[in-house]
């Protein structure tokens, strides 16, 4: 599918890329010494903060997940978000100030602290994959837009956008993700409203709510106690786990609370950003269901659409379901309906989606490996000028990377499974260990290497149950991966710590 793209959307685009690398050459003077460039030297004030996590949450996966995920199915996924405050209060409470009385930059010192070099190790290795989890996630999504939106090929796109992240990134710091994810932020809030005003002055919020809701649209899935299929319970939990994961031990957020001027705004951004990113959300499941009855309605306008699917799928137009063609839905719809000039506007918004949540990623990433792996293992009497080096190349390295993620997630079903089930995987043993270090001052390593091993394989299990013979496969939603893993780490540590208890009394 291509297009002659209009110039003064064209132009639009130029103009926001070269606004971000604006503010990245702007902060640049200011990156002096390692810790401006990595925690901005604690002068955020507390609503920019809480902007900032909110641009990280409202990343490319909301962008195309959500609607597709609402078009081609129902509500179900929004349990995920409703969790969010529920883990924002244990974050806000309890690991704030932990961390902001530690003064660790680093959220995997702790760990090596309590249970030795090998668990900050496999917590850093954890949060690194996550990281380029995400961003190839992200990178794919906006690939697909453009692609749908542009005719323009996959591969260009990403490497061409990674380029320009990794450069303002590179720039930056710390500082300048921060104030670009500010605008961002209002970038995208604001692209978020207006397709939504596009979306219903062509289907009337009446008719949307109507039929939705018979055919049953709006459910957020059935609220048995099933943790074998994806139902309510199963999605809050794994949103609890996983938001809990993203403020409690995540460095993409850890690193942001010491850029905070006191723990009072580091607790307060928290309750800002699921302030923001709870009714955006919903409004964006709700755009799904709208182009799902507009479509309904006018099954003409997306034979296009469906035609192109089918041939890439292989399968007949008959044997399509909209969850096969659901992340392609809202990219089309943009193409086709929307007017020149807000064109550029909405790409803009899917752009700053996308640049936000992978510039903080690249640099929070880079941060673990100075203070990880370079100053520990290889030069810890690095000067400033050096370790300025070393942050720099490994951002470069880290863009790098997502990109090669990005390329290999081409041709996924849903961005949001895909998303999810990547996420499960790395989060549950990175948690565990945290909790499990954070619940029980006294436990020794003995136990934690244990319960991280035995965790393992629980993981490993639940997350690739195709490779077993059909007798031994997990039973559970592979959704249930962080929860149970998580579960597991911290029982079996306990336990052991336990059994072990009487054997230290008698030493």
């Amino acid at each position: 599918m291509t297009t002659n793209f209009p110039v003064v959307d064209g132009f639009i685009i130029v103009l926001y890329f070269l606004l971000m690398l604006g503010i990245g050459l702007f902060f640049s003077k200011k990156n002096n010494n390692s810790a401006q460039f990595s925690t901005a030297a604690g002068k955020i004030p507390g609503w920019a903060l809480g902007l900032s996590f909110y641009a990280t949450f409202l990343s490319a996966i909301t962008f195309l997940g959500d609607p597709g995920k609402s078009f081609g199915s129902n509500w179900n996924p929004f349990a995920f978000s409703l969790s969010m405050p529920f883990a924002a209060y244990v974050s806000a409470r309890f690991f704030v100030p932990f961390y902001r009385q530690s003064q660790q930059i680093s959220a995997y010192t702790h760990l090596e602290q309590r249970f030795g070099a090998w668990a900050r190790s496999y917590a850093m290795l954890c949060f690194i994959l996550t990281q380029l989890a995400r961003m190839g996630t992200i990178f794919y999504g906006v690939a697909l837009m453009l692609n749908t939106l542009t005719g323009l090929s996959m591969y260009g796109i990403i490497l061409g956008l990674g380029a320009c992240i990794v450069l303002y990134t590179v720039l930056g710091g710390m500082e300048a993700v921060i104030w670009t994810e500010v605008i961002q932020a209002i970038i995208k809030t604001l692209g978020a409203l207006l397709i939504l005003g596009i979306v219903l002055s062509q289907v009337s919020f009446s008719n949307v709510i109507s039929s939705g809701w018979q055919e049953q649209k709006f459910s957020l899935g059935s609220f048995r106690f099933d943790f074998y299929s994806s139902t309510f319970w199963v999605v809050f939990l794994y949103g609890f786990f996983i938001n809990l994961t993203n403020f409690g031990i995540d460095q993409n957020y850890i690193q942001r609370y010491h850029t905070a001027r006191n723990a009072h705004d580091a607790a307060r951004s928290i309750w800002l950003c699921v302030g923001y990113y709870l009714p955006v959300s919903m409004l964006f499941f709700f755009i799904g269901t709208a182009l799902y009855v507009y479509y309904q309605a006018n099954p003409e306008l997306i034979l296009a659409l469906k035609q192109q699917v089918s041939t890439e799928k292989g399968i007949t137009l008959a044997s399509l379901t909209p969850a096969d063609y659901g992340d392609k839905v809202l990219p089309f719809f943009i193409k086709t309906q929307i007017p020149t000039g807000f064109l550029g506007l909405l790409m803009a918004a899917l752009l700053s989606a996308a640049m936000s949540t992978m510039s903080s990623g690249m640099n929070s990433a880079a941060t673990v490996f100075l203070h990880d792996i370079y100053r520990p293992y290889f030069a810890p009497q690095a000067n400033e000028a050096q370790q300025l080096r070393v942050l720099r190349m490994a951002i470069v390295i880290m863009g790098c990377l997502g990109m090669a993620f990005g390329l290999g997630m081409i041709g996924v079903k849903s961005l949001l499974d895909a998303w999810w089930k990547l996420a499960g995987l790395f989060a549950g043993g990175m948690l565990g260990l945290f909790l499990l270090g954070f619940l029980n001052k006294k436990l020794g390593a003995f136990s934690a290497k244990v319960a991280a091993i035995v965790g393992l394989g629980l993981i490993f299990w639940l997350s690739f149950k195709d490779i077993f013979p059909e007798a031994l496969r997990s039973p559970f939603d592979p959704k249930m991966t962080v929860v149970l893993g998580t579960i597991a780490i911290v029982g079996i540590g306990m336990g052991a710590e336990w059994l072990r208890t009487p054997k230290k009394q008698e030493s």
